[in-house]
């Protein structure tokens, strides 16, 4: 099976997270024989453990309810640092929650029981409408010999020393690298950073004037940010893929 020309086999990670066994096995049948590499978290806390151990996925499948840490807060946690598309698993019970979880995280839901092929439908769908993550493959994403980035613990290298980024300055940084190259516009970086928040333009602002601090050689002329003066900011690095904007 491909996905614009792709096989799913060799480009795509998606990371499953149930609490009950039978389902995630369900689930990695119906996504491994679709050609999809899986991997599986039984939990809140071991899915973020598998994103800082194996690097982002580029496809989330996230169960709502769950003990200790339900799937809205993990996935809430997650988006504090990256903008990872993800699928909620939900009961036909959950209708009033499921529906605020599509209005504030999810890209989409599902519910069980449901159909293999519906699954993978689905998966494909979301795939296909926000293309190829090729830097989410990583824990640790290697710009170049001056700066690396690790999303799952928010934190950069920047000449061989570790820098501390902000969820926001993560999140920023994963939106435009993933799309390395092109030009992402200042009001997609806004819906996408702050999407139940009114945000305007001059925090962006400040918040990309921070980043560069904190990753670029020399701040005051940007090796790897770059304003579009007018549009938005580009991400100077190796490609990664179509995104969305």
């Amino acid at each position: 099976m491909t996905i614009d020309g792709r096989e799913a086999s060799s480009s795509y990670r998606i990371l499953v997270v149930d609490d009950d066994p039978d389902m995630l096995k369900v689930v990695r049948y119906t996504l491994e024989a679709g050609g999809f590499e899986v991997r599986e978290a039984t939990s809140a806390t071991e899915a973020l453990e598998s994103i800082r151990r194996d690097g982002l996925p580029h496809l989330a499948l996230v169960d709502i309810m769950m003990p200790e840490i339900d799937g809205i807060e993990l996935c809430r946690q997650i988006h504090k640092f990256s903008d990872l598309p993800i699928i909620m698993l939900t009961a036909v019970h959950e209708e009033q929650t499921t529906v605020r979880t599509i209005r504030e995280i999810a890209e989409d839901y599902i519910t069980k029981p449901f159909r293999p092929q519906e699954l993978l439908a689905r998966v494909e769908r979301v795939l296909r409408r926000i293309g190829d993550f090729s830097y989410t493959l990583a824990p640790r994403v290697v710009i170049d010999d001056v700066l690396s980035i690790d999303f799952g613990r928010t934190t950069a290298i920047v000449n061989g020393n570790e820098v501390t980024l902000t969820p926001t300055e993560t999140k920023i940084l994963y939106i435009l690298t993933r799309a390395a190259g092109r030009t992402i516009t200042t009001d997609f970086l806004l819906r996408r950073v702050w999407p139940l928040e009114e945000t305007y333009e001059d925090t962006l602002r400040v918040h990309i004037h921070r980043l560069r601090q904190k990753i670029e050689p020399h701040p005051r002329r940007p090796r790897y940010v770059l304003t579009r003066r007018g549009i938005g900011y580009a991400f100077s690095g190796p490609s990664a893929g179509d995104s969305p904007h």
